[in-house]
């Protein structure tokens, strides 16, 4: 078993050693993949190290050497990687001892595509708790039972009553699959979502199957720096990241024709949830109306909840 793992580095120059590290100590991973996004504090310079320190860790920028963002960078880390298996990483988080406890035994199986597990939460500061606390807590991040694969998919997008979630930096997947049957990889126009998106897709053309999920086999460190912060700062809405996300996903579903109709339809009424969200008030209660006369059953399903938390 033959394990890639993927790392895009932007502003981490604090917390990179510590996520490369905690993927050096499996002897599965071959590689560990950096890529260096045009960091504004020393990143590059704590990469460099990082390369010329440990022979399983390799370096990449981007050829123009600019600023992409993560779902750039994981393109192109995967494009580079050689292993069988890929794992993804983001620079200020970190594995645990059992991260790949569940994947020796599950990937025996060749019908197993992806596997997903827990993470918890860790603070590294006060200040970023007394921040972050009220949305991550100290609760797992997780699928909240075992599910059949064909059940991942309908249950990410709330079809399968209390699902849960699980985070990219706890899913491994076969390459050969993601390469052949999930295209394009990781949507890099998306500002947000980016994974998000990727794991709603690649659970519908591929095998998920869960790993552990009562304890955590990742940690999301938490920061003042944190990505979310950064745009938190720019006062952007996250109605507005959401609409955007959605109406990726419709377009995707609306082209996909194995998609079964019910599906598509749940995903077309989600993505009208959150235009109505982010609607101005006046233009919100006339889209409520027009919809009570055209989709009245998308009113009774209960997804316009979003406009009323």
């Amino acid at each position: 078993m033959k394990i890639s793992v993927i790392i895009p580095v932007y502003n981490a120059e604090k917390y990179v050693t510590q996520a490369v590290e905690s993927a050096l100590q499996f002897e599965e991973v071959c590689e560990v993949i950096l890529v260096e996004d045009k960091s504004p504090d020393n990143a590059l310079a704590v990469c460099q190290q990082l390369e010329a320190s440990y022979e399983r860790v390799k370096l990449y920028q981007h050829p123009d050497k600019g600023n992409h963002g993560a779902g750039a960078s994981r393109n192109l880390a995967i494009e580079k990687s050689t292993g069988d298996f890929i794992a993804f990483l983001d620079a200020d988080d970190y594995y645990l001892p059992n991260r790949f406890d569940a994947e020796r035994e599950l990937f025996k199986n060749s019908d197993v595509e992806g596997v997903y597990g827990a993470i918890g939460v860790h603070y590294y500061s006060e200040k970023a708790k007394e921040q972050y606390y009220k949305l991550f807590g100290d609760q797992l991040t997780t699928v909240y039972q075992k599910h059949n694969p064909k059940d991942v998919f309908p249950g990410q997008l709330n079809m399968k009553g209390s699902f849960g979630l699980f985070s990219i930096d706890a899913l491994t997947i076969r390459r050969e699959s993601l390469m052949q049957k999930v295209k394009p990889l990781f949507k890099t126009h998306l500002r947000l979502h980016q994974d998000t998106e990727l794991l709603f897709r690649s659970s519908f053309y591929l095998n998920f199957y869960s790993g552990i999920l009562d304890e955590a086999v990742a940690m999301r460190g938490v920061h003042e720096n944190n990505r979310i912060t950064q745009v938190d700062a720019k006062k952007v809405k996250p109605s507005v990241s959401r609409v955007l996300l959605w109406r990726e996903v419709n377009a995707w579903a609306e082209n996909e024709n194995s998609i079964p109709e019910d599906i598509k339809v749940h995903i077309k009424r989600t993505h009208r949830s959150w235009e109505i969200a982010d609607a101005p008030i006046g233009k919100k209660w006339r889209m409520i109306l027009k919809y009570l006369i055209i989709d009245y059953q998308s009113i009774r399903s209960g997804l316009y909840n979003i406009n009323f938390r």
